[in-house]
């Protein structure tokens, strides 16, 4: 099984909203582990819009802080990010990502989920 799974992606309205889910396991242990949001649109690069630390603690790029939450759900092993007022610049494809706490790299990746925001 991969150890990062991706859901929740879809098609929704300007202003709408979206949860996506990911299932976060396959880790020696999984309470040393920060995870991100990450996401690539169309002729850009990947860019990291939310991280989450061991202590729950969020940051969010400039472009979704105050519309998109990142948090984790330790016993079912889920990290989510839930996505409000949506804009079309939002689309792109989802990935979440692990890595150590204490290091910068992120090492483990999903298989990416596409959200596509219309006007």
């Amino acid at each position: 099984q991969a150890p990062l799974v991706e859901s929740g992606g879809g098609s929704v309205q300007a202003g709408g909203s979206l949860r996506l889910s990911c299932l976060a396991s396959g880790y020696p242990s999984k309470w040393n582990y920060c995870h991100g949001w990450f996401r690539q649109r169309q002729g850009y690069g990947r860019e990291e819009v939310a991280g989450i630390d061991n202590a729950q603690r969020p940051t969010y790029a400039n472009s979704v802080r105050g519309r998109f939450t990142i948090s984790k759900d330790y016993p079912k092993n889920i990290v989510y990010l839930q996505m409000n007022n949506i804009n079309p610049e939002d689309t792109a494809v989802y990935y979440c990502a692990a890595r150590r706490c204490g290091e910068t790299t992120y090492n483990w990746w999903g298989q990416g989920t596409q959200v596509t925001v219309s006007p």
